[in-house]
Formats: C-alpha cells, sequence, structure tokens
C-alpha cells in the first residue's frame, strides 16, 4: 500500500477525564453520573465528599505558549468549541497557528467544517462519517460527502476509522463494528478517489482496524489521529509509512509511552493537534480546550524528541502540507 500517514484516535482512552474536560454530572454511558447519584444519597458520604471538593485546588485558566510560530493544528472541532470560529481562529493565529484541520464527525458537523474552511483562509476541512454513527451512512449521506471530498477546502475524508470502546458501553447507540469496517471501506475508496488523506479514528480497536488499513491498498495517504495506541502498533504503523499525529494527552504524566512513540516517528511522519475541544493540555487539563493552546503540546513533544520546538515545528510545518497537499 502506499501511503503517506494516518492519524490513529484514541487507542486505549478513558471517559471524559482522561480526554481533557471537566467531569460533567453525567457522562455519555451514565458511569460517571450514575456513581454520583448514589453517593449522594447517603448524607454522610455527601459531607464527605463536599469537604474533600472544597479542598481541591481551582483549575487555572488556560493561557496560550509565547514565544512560537510555525505552528499547525492538524486536527480539531471548531464546531464543538464554545465560542465563534472566528474568535478561536483569531486567538490562534496571534500565537503562531498558522494553519487549521477543522473535523466534521457527521454529516451536520462536516457541512460546519467545510463552511468554516471555505470562511476563513487558514483553515481547511475533514469530511466524514464517525465510526460510532457508521450506521448514518446512508446512499444520500455517501452522495454528499462525495461532493464534499470533491470541493478543494476539503483536505481529507474524516474522521472515520473503528471504535469498540462505545460497542461495549452503548451497544444501542453505537453502530455495530461489521457496520463501522463497511464504512471505513467505504470512506477510504472515497479518500483513494479524489487523493485525500485518509484520517482515522480508533479506540480500543487496534488489531481490526490495522487489518482493514492494511487491506485498503489503493489509500494513498493514511494519518492515525490523536495516537495513543502501544509501541508495538507505532513502530507497524510507521513501517507502513503512516503519519502519527499527537494531541494533549501526550502532555499527560501517565503517558509515557505515548511520549516514546513520539519520539520514534521520524521527521515526515509526525503531527500535532488539539482535538478540541477535548485532550486539553497540561497544565490546564480539564478545562476547555482550543487550537491556541497547542504550544504546550509542541513543547512536550520536542522534549521528548530532545528537539528545539522551533525545528519540531518547522519538520511539522512541512509534514502538515505533504500530507494535505497546501
Amino acid at each position: 500500500m502506499q501511503v503517506l500517514g494516518a492519524f490513529l484516535h484514541g487507542g486505549g482512552f478513558a471517559a471524559k477525564d482522561e480526554m481533557g474536560l471537566p467531569d460533567g454530572p453525567i457522562q455519555r454511558g451514565g458511569h460517571r453520573g450514575d456513581v454520583g447519584v448514589r453517593r449522594f444519597t447517603d448524607n454522610h458520604a455527601r459531607k464527605t465528599t463536599l469537604a474533600a471538593m472544597s479542598k481541591k485546588k481551582p483549575r487555572p485558566t488556560p493561557v496560550p505558549a509565547e514565544g512560537l510560530s510555525q505552528l499547525i493544528d492538524a486536527h480539531t472541532h471548531l464546531a464543538s468549541c464554545r465560542d465563534a470560529d472566528a474568535d478561536l481562529v483569531e486567538r490562534a493565529r496571534a500565537v503562531g497557528v498558522e494553519r487549521i484541520v477543522t473535523v466534521g464527525d457527521g454529516l451536520a458537523e462536516a457541512e460546519k467544517a467545510l463552511a468554516a474552511a471555505q470562511e476563513f483562509d487558514n483553515v481547511y476541512a475533514a469530511c466524514a462519517i464517525h465510526p460510532t454513527k457508521a450506521h448514518e451512512l446512508d446512499e444520500a449521506a455517501r452522495v454528499r460527502l462525495s461532493e464534499m471530498a470533491a470541493d478543494p477546502r476539503c483536505v481529507a475524508i474524516g474522521e472515520t476509522g473503528l471504535d469498540t470502546y462505545w460497542i461495549h458501553h452503548e451497544p444501542e447507540r453505537t453502530a455495530p463494528l461489521e457496520v463501522q469496517e463497511e464504512a471505513l471501506r467505504w470512506h477510504a475508496e472515497l479518500a483513494a478517489k479524489v487523493g485525500k488523506t485518509l484520517m482515522i479514528h480508533n479506540r480500543e480497536a487496534d488489531e481490526e482496524l490495522m487489518r482493514v488499513l492494511g487491506e485498503c491498498a489503493e489509500v494513498p495517504k493514511v494519518m492515525l489521529h490523536c495516537f495513543s495506541s502501544p509501541l508495538d502498533v507505532a513502530k507497524e504503523a510507521l513501517e507502513r509509512g503512516y503519519v502519527l499525529s499527537f494531541a494533549g494527552n501526550v502532555t499527560f504524566k501517565r503517558n509515557e509511552e505515548m511520549r516514546q512513540a513520539a519520539a520514534l516517528a521520524p521527521a515526515g511522519q509526525l503531527l500535532i493537534e488539539t482535538d478540541a475541544p477535548y485532550m486539553t493540555p497540561e497544565p490546564f487539563r480539564g478545562a476547555r480546550n482550543e487550537p491556541s493552546l497547542i504550544g504546550h503540546t509542541y513543547r512536550c513533544v520536542a522534549q521528548a524528541r530532545g528537539q528545539e520546538v522551533e525545528e519540531l515545528a518547522a519538520e511539522v510545518a512541512e509534514t502538515f502540507a505533504q500530507v494535505f497537499g497546501v
């Protein structure tokens, strides 16, 4: 398979707390919310929990890293961030973020991503149906996605891929694996047809994903987004020519293996992203993410690779241009 790279998302994430977002009253799947309800039915437990909460340090207000330039954000979700696209793009530009790929993970979201790419000269779109929503890839969706893929402002087909995490936790709301595989193959065919990058989401499906990608021989470019899989998967992906893209979770203290994977990737096979509003980097984990915060991830990855951040930024900018053709 002639490939330039692949974005591999979430080889083994935990819940949203791992993703850098504050805990809500009920997360998708109900785990944290259900536990909280049970705890607060007991008065003693309630008092204990409130006392512990009062001692927690407040989360610091996110501040962009300063003094950087030539930055790119290879995967973000502008439409899911709270602020207007124009404000997000301007704040990012002010701290050296020169180009952004905003991603649609459903048909409506893809429309928003393409609209943003058409409005801002430094924003590009990736369009696809997310694997958990693969059952929504009907004939009408395929026709519209094919039209979007042909638009010059759409630089990637994604995010598509495989996700078994939600199959186990919310099977009634998640496309089964065989439907996800069919959708992935269709997106791969579309990427091959239009000659654009295939942007991959992966959550707890390393073996299945690598098998399917290995069978998609015509895909010119494959990218692994928000990479968090084990080192053996990183090595195989790099041998195939895939690009590994790292988000803010590479900065989390316990993710040493992720930093090792970032150090392993040669120049030309490494990208940096926010996956905003998720994956907020340290020291602001728990706050809401946005493209302007990507400099912290750059600094972490540069340190892991033993590089100056300026050198890393130049390499990543060149890889961005090669992978997306812009």
